[in-house]
């Protein structure tokens, strides 16, 4: 783990000795807080389990006020997760609109592809399409990461006006400060960041934002990899190819 690492590993697999029914649970109080509220068709479908599971899963979050059930028969996030900054609704479009083109990226590039939003100063990821190799970047979907560090965070804060960026800078001290303003700048001209191990000891990612049109998410995509797959000879490649799924990204959210 490198000096600026953050405490977990993003190449992974699962704990040897995982506990299903604790995980599906912590995801489905995750997605309800992103996404808002969501029939228990929908947390099943989400879950990749049965209607009855995602039934009994959600009763336990409502008993322990991570989630309630509304007079509709969907159940929202509970008064413990209230306190969530992201929109729900433009999120959830977000994320509809945005996963077919992270699987094709996924096809396309062959690594694993994320979608995630500016929320204060960190990046909340809200999707992740992994890739089929043994070693890949898992599944991010839920985590926040400090945006400085992550690639599209990078991508994102090159896109602020002046006085939005001053106040995020200011968040940071003299020297990640200084560092960034030399940094964003290039950002802004090549029109995507890379982290190189910022986050973590042997992850490589390149991201870009998507063009803002008017929405009130601000979100960028990225691909993530090994450190040891990445080849600065494709660089090229991966701006180009994010940078086209971004815009396609932003139409779509505009027909929507």
């Amino acid at each position: 783990m490198s000096e600026r690492g953050i405490g977990f590993s993003a190449v992974k697999n699962r704990p040897p000795y995982a506990i299903a029914s604790v995980d599906s649970a912590l995801l489905l109080a995750t997605l309800l807080q992103h996404e808002g509220p969501m029939r228990v068709t929908d947390a099943a479908e989400r879950l990749g389990v049965s209607a009855s599971t995602a039934h009994r899963l959600l009763g336990m979050l409502v008993y322990r006020d991570f989630a309630e059930q509304l007079p509709d028969r969907r159940y929202g996030p509970g008064r413990i997760l209230e306190r969530t900054p992201l929109p729900q609704a433009p999120v959830a479009r977000l994320r509809e609109l945005a996963l077919p083109h992270l699987r094709r990226l996924v096809d396309e590039l062959g690594e694993t592809t994320n979608l995630m939003v500016l929320t204060g100063p960190d990046v909340r990821f809200v999707a992740t399409v992994e890739c089929e190799h043994v070693l890949r970047v898992g599944d991010r979907t839920g985590r926040s990461l400090p945006a400085h560090l992550t690639s599209g965070g990078k991508a994102l804060l090159a896109t602020l006006a002046p006085g939005d960026l001053d106040r995020a800078l200011g968040q940071h001290d003299d020297e990640t400060a200084a560092r960034l303003r030399r940094e964003l700048p290039t950002i802004r001209r090549q029109g995507f960041a890379v982290n190189d191990q910022d986050t973590e000891a042997g992850l490589t990612a390149v991201g870009v934002a998507i063009p803002d049109r008017g929405g009130a998410v601000a979100s960028a995509i990225s691909v993530s990899m090994p450190t040891a797959r990445y080849a600065r000879d494709r660089l090229r490649a991966w701006s180009v190819a994010l940078s086209a799924a971004a815009a396609a990204i932003a139409a779509d959210l505009d027909a929507a």
